[in-house]
């Protein structure tokens, strides 16, 4: 009996402390982060290395999914970075590889940043690709590319703290 009473009151103590909250309804979201945006690769981890043969002649895809819910009047980008610092062997852009769009025309990056553009800043899965050069120097080297928040005047592109990164690894 005394346990009943002592479950009783626990219980109408903790329904009690749900119904109390305040309820606010954001049927469109918080006016502040409308135009907010977040990416990050699939799948969702940081853990994925594509392990590839320095002979390898299709290019290297990277899947990034941009999330949006409005389309507005401006294009949002998506930043990139390659990674070398804390890697032993580092792959080298333009001798192991070359970041490339989708026909395989080189890019170039402006002050180490790569983009990816969504057009009117719709929800979206674009690609990063790589491409592999068949350089002569021997071992395994590997690069980090990352994802990294774009502060623009109309917009933020941010990245998600579990799906920012991805590793290259050319053997």
């Amino acid at each position: 009996m005394k346990r009943s009473i002592i479950f009783l009151a626990l219980f109408t103590l903790i329904t009690l402390t749900f119904t109390a909250c305040e309820k606010r309804d954001y049927p469109g979201g918080l006016p502040e982060y409308e135009n907010v945006y977040y990416a990050g690769f699939l799948p969702w981890n940081n853990t994925t290395t594509s392990s590839v043969p320095r002979t390898q002649t299709t290019l290297i895809k990277f899947p990034v999914e941009f999330h949006s819910v409005y389309v507005r009047d401006y294009d949002a980008v998506a930043n990139y970075s390659l990674v070398s610092a804390g890697i032993a062997a580092p792959a080298i852009e333009g001798q192991d590889f070359v970041v490339t769009d989708k026909n395989g025309a080189a890019l170039t990056s402006a002050a180490g940043k790569f983009s990816l553009v969504f057009p009117q800043a719709k929800a979206k899965v674009d690609t990063i690709y790589l491409k592999v050069l068949n350089s002569a120097i021997p071992g395994t080297r590997k690069i980090e590319i990352d994802i990294i928040p774009n502060n623009g005047d109309q917009y933020s592109v941010h990245n998600f703290s579990q799906a920012y990164k991805r590793f290259l690894e050319v053997k």
